[in-house]
């Protein structure tokens, strides 16, 4: 609740802690002023909000090769948002020479987060890590994502709800290459018995490592 003021002319301000995003906004009047003067007018400030959106028919997915240098080899941001009315199809995938890959994947309105090693033989123990959040992702409405791995650490984020893993080291063993797809795996290669349904729907602000990707791809 905020308080107003008490007399004809002075303003009150209120700056929120935390930004919030809302497609409308309802004042419910809570008590009056204690004089019993009636009246209420609200001013709101925004502040400017960059939205980058690319579509996915599902035959098509977008390529981001980065370079090696630039990589911290100990930490990994990856945000976007989507929109979809199926409920299957892959939203993003990483590989490497052996088998070993990232994959987030829709799989009947629910993201699951899969981390695959490649060679069971070496770490069998460590093989696989299935992550499974959010349900009826699939009602055309927008979705927010976030993955976030610092050193063997693994937050995994779907609208605000996060899965916190410590992944034990099996990333000390992940061989992973420099190319990241996104909507779907461009050459299926030894990634295991994932759906390989291409992603149908839209994509907003993704972002990897502070880069812009879809910025970068109307760009180049």
């Amino acid at each position: 609740a905020f308080s107003g003021n008490t007399n004809a002319d002075s303003v009150v301000y209120y700056k929120l802690q935390h930004s919030i995003k809302a497609r409308f906004l309802r004042f419910v009047p809570l008590d009056w002023n204690p004089n019993g003067r009636i009246g209420m007018r609200i001013e709101v400030y925004g502040c400017t909000y960059r939205s980058e959106v690319v579509g996915f028919d599902g035959k098509s997915c977008l390529i981001y090769i980065f370079n090696q240098k630039l990589r911290s080899a100990l930490k990994d941001v990856i945000s976007l948002k989507f929109k979809t009315m199926q409920s299957d199809g892959i939203l993003l995938h990483r590989e490497g020479q052996n088998g070993d890959h990232i994959t987030l994947e829709l799989i009947k309105g629910k993201l699951s987060l899969l981390i695959n090693l490649g060679d069971t033989k070496i770490h069998p123990s460590n093989a696989q890590i299935n992550i499974t959040l959010g349900s009826l992702l699939d009602d055309q409405h927008w979705h927010s994502v976030l993955i976030e791995h610092f050193n063997n650490q693994v937050n995994f984020t779907v609208d605000k709800h996060t899965h916190h893993f410590h992944a034990k080291g099996e990333f000390n063993y992940l061989d992973l290459g420099y190319e990241l797809s996104f909507g779907g795996i461009p050459v299926p290669g030894k990634s295991g018995t994932l759906s390989r349904r291409n992603f149908h729907g839209c994509f907003e602000n993704i972002y990897y490592n502070g880069v812009n990707i879809i910025d970068l791809a109307r760009r180049h």
